[in-house]
């Protein structure tokens, strides 16, 4: 009995722990997530469904025409009946009408029809990247303010350390009193920034959970680690992006879309046949009587006017398109070779901070500190040294979020997968 209760201790001191901290998301679960559930994907997707929907009923036909009433019936009733002089005038008339589509006109209104969600496809893959590039842009964010706020912790407990080794050591004169308040300052000013950083992980948070559409207040933890990469610059040629850009697509899929409706236009200069039946029930002694007629709409010149000015204005429109297209590749090819060029530098620099800048002003405050505490050195020239340091690891971190940023924005243009 008392290791079920242990062991149910255990359970909920687990669960309770889980709970305080949250799952933790890595990128790709939280752009899956986003996926799945982001409203913005959800109406696209309805969207498109209800545009296959509709096409399904491009294949029929005009509804047929019953018509009923009296045939050539004289206003004089006595004259419907038939007598010795008559046999009677008049029938009362049931008719039908049925309108035979052209084939060509019904394969190009199917066609036309089946081809219209092709271009909200494109456009939800346009919003699922711009969607993707926000998210991936706050959980980066996030992931830098998380190694600021580690700096933050230890600079905190160094600064600690300082202050009680100070206070001890200004009771025997070693250690002069600006100083010591000069350490104060610096350890309220870190913990200002905690504040400040803690904040921006908090808006981070809500940020996400209200791109995966989740309660905005639902804890969860990011997988810290990141990768940086190199992208190709073949990628970035107008072939490449007009095969992988969504919204270049949509466009190539609306020209598309309107040489369909131009197909539809010219069949509407078809002709179209129908068949026209009516039977009269004669009154007075004459027989029954029928009709069976074949029609036939034949397009004049005054009657296609409208037709031939809608496929005149497609066309323009298309054109109007292609260049469109163009700017956007030129736009962007611009775009990404610029980024390009700025990564390369950004990551040089990151390189030389990590490299050179942080070990060498690590040195110099190593032995700051260590003269300092050999009652050799001064606390100022050890808290100038430990700022300089300080400075270098939060500029780093911010070259670390530039070339982030421009890695995600790079991979927007992409639109990698």
């Amino acid at each position: 009995m008392r290791n079920i209760k242990k062991y149910i201790v255990i359970g909920c001191l687990i669960f309770g722990f889980a709970d305080v901290y949250g799952q933790t998301l890595s990128l790709d679960a939280v752009l899956g997530i986003i996926k799945s559930n982001n409203p913005q994907l959800k109406m696209y997707d309805a969207e498109i469904q209800s545009m296959d929907a509709s096409a399904k009923g491009a294949n029929s036909w005009m509804a047929p025409q019953i018509n009923t009433g009296l045939f050539m019936a004289p206003y004089n009733v006595k004259m419907w009946k038939a007598d010795e002089m008559n046999p009677g005038m008049g029938a009362y008339m049931v008719g039908f009408t049925q309108m035979i589509p052209n084939g060509s006109k019904l394969k190009a209104d199917s066609n036309y029809m089946n081809a219209m969600s092709s271009v909200e496809a494109e456009n939800k893959n346009y919003t699922a990247n711009q969607l993707n590039a926000l998210a991936k842009a706050n959980y980066y964010q996030w992931l830098v303010l998380d190694k600021k706020i580690k700096i933050a912790n230890d600079n905190l407990l160094l600064l600690e350390y300082m202050i009680k080794s100070m206070e001890i050591r200004y009771q025997y004169n070693m250690d002069k009193l600006p100083t010591y308040y000069k350490a104060k300052s610096q350890y309220s000013g870190l913990q200002s920034m905690l504040v400040m950083l803690q904040n921006n992980i908090a808006q981070k948070r809500i940020m996400l959970n209200t791109l995966m559409a989740r309660d905005k207040n639902t804890v969860f933890e990011i997988d810290p680690t990141y990768s940086l990469k190199e992208f190709d610059v073949m990628e970035s040629d107008n072939s490449s992006l007009s095969k992988n850009r969504s919204d270049v697509q949509a466009i190539e899929r609306t020209m598309e879309l309107n040489q369909l409706k131009i197909e539809t236009e010219k069949s509407k200069l078809l002709p179209e046949f129908g068949v026209k039946y009516d039977h009269m029930f004669a009154f007075g002694d004459r027989p029954q009587q029928f009709s069976l007629m074949g029609m036939v709409s034949i397009p004049m010149p005054w009657s296609t006017k409208m037709n031939k000015a809608t496929i005149n204005s497609i066309k323009i429109k298309n054109e109007s398109l292609e260049w469109q297209k163009q700017m956007i590749l030129n736009e962007a090819t611009g775009m990404i070779s610029g980024m390009e060029t700025e990564l390369k530098n950004l990551k040089k620099q990151y390189d030389i901070a990590e490299k050179s800048i942080i070990p060498a002003l690590q040195r110099n405050y190593d032995t700051a500190i260590l003269a300092w505490q050999n009652n050799t050195g001064d606390l100022f020239v050890v808290l100038d040294s430990w700022e300089a340091l300080n400075m270098a690891h939060i500029d780093k971190l911010d070259k670390l979020q530039a070339i982030l940023s421009t890695q995600v924005e790079i991979e927007k243009q992409l639109e990698t997968k």
